[in-house]
């Protein structure tokens, strides 16, 4: 064995791509898009390592524009090459480069009771947060009529809607308060969660008083269209739709509305969320449909930390 060490380079990623092969699912997609070459802003330093001239792994750090207290970092290792110490030579590697880093902390995202998890919790890394694709069937939930009154309404939302833009934020920095988020304007979360590069598709929203009290966002990037974000949209019955489910992180017992939405929404076709330990509202809601076999959990992640 004759294991180098370098910078990215060129035509590194098709390489890898040959040895790793492709993607087997979202996480590994998202951090292979963060090897890319060394720069200053944001701050990014990748590592590869060679066996006689052929890439078998790469890690990088990343400057995060979301979460700026640590930086993301990911290593992959081709399978036959594994405990071999080529990873945690590769992140040795990587936390010497640190030095002009704006921070010095590192958080991860690895599959639960992966290699990646053992990995990181043999290099000291301990988990930040616990993290579920659910996938909600079909008929779930029973459709709840809205409120007689009218107080309540669907409706849909433009996914370049500031009022939608500033729900969203409001709800994603209340139950990430233990990573906190940047200080984003509005313009920039838009892009970041809705915009065209998202992939979001459609969104539609229950009101309250007129007031936004649960959404939800659909990803075509991940799965055909959802009809019951898009009645027009042709797709397979059983394909689930990527949903971001939501909630105005300060109403009295949002998990109602966040029920009447989610049963619209799989009234006929299933939906895949994702959720974590701190949405506390939407876990409730989707704690029974697990346990009653109406959904299923598909993927399990963990943010780890350094």
């Amino acid at each position: 064995m004759s294991i180098t060490y370098r910078a990215w380079a060129e035509g590194d990623d098709l390489a890898l791509l040959q040895i790793l092969g492709d993607a087997s699912h979202p996480a590994l997609a998202e951090g292979r898009a963060l090897l890319r070459p060394a720069s200053e802003s944001p701050f990014v330093r990748t590592v590869v390592a060679e066996d006689d001239g052929v890439p078998v792994a790469a890690g990088v750090v990343s400057e995060a524009s979301v979460h700026p207290e640590r930086l993301w970092v990911y290593i992959e290792v081709a399978r036959e090459r594994q405990r071999e110490g080529i990873g945690s030579t590769v992140l040795a590697m990587l936390r010497r480069q640190m030095d002009a880093a704006p921070v010095q902390r590192l958080r991860a995202k690895v599959d639960l009771d992966s290699p990646g998890a053992h990995f990181a919790a043999a290099a000291g890394f301990r988990p930040l947060q616990q993290s579920r694709v659910v996938v909600v069937h079909p008929k779930a939930l029973p459709l709840v009529p809205l409120h007689e009154d009218g107080s309540q309404v669907i409706e849909d939302l433009a996914t370049g809607s500031v009022e939608l833009t500033t729900a969203l934020w409001e709800f994603y920095r209340a139950v990430h308060q233990w990573d906190p988020p940047a200080d984003l304007s509005v313009g920039r979360v838009n892009q970041l969660f809705l915009g065209e590069a998202s992939g979001a598709h459609g969104a539609v929203v229950l009101r309250e008083g007129g007031a936004i009290k649960a959404f939800a966002v659909s990803y075509a990037a991940a799965a055909p269209d959802n009809p019951a974000l898009d009645p027009s949209a042709d797709r397979p019955d059983d394909e689930p739709t990527d949903v971001l489910l939501g909630y105005d992180p300060t109403a009295h017992n949002p998990a109602f509305a966040l029920g009447q939405l989610l049963a619209l929404l799989v009234a006929s076709y299933p939906v895949a969320v994702e959720v974590d330990e701190s949405m506390g509202d939407l876990a409730d809601l989707l704690a029974p449909l697990i346990a009653g076999g109406q959904a299923e959990v598909v993927q399990q992640t963990l943010i780890v930390a350094d």
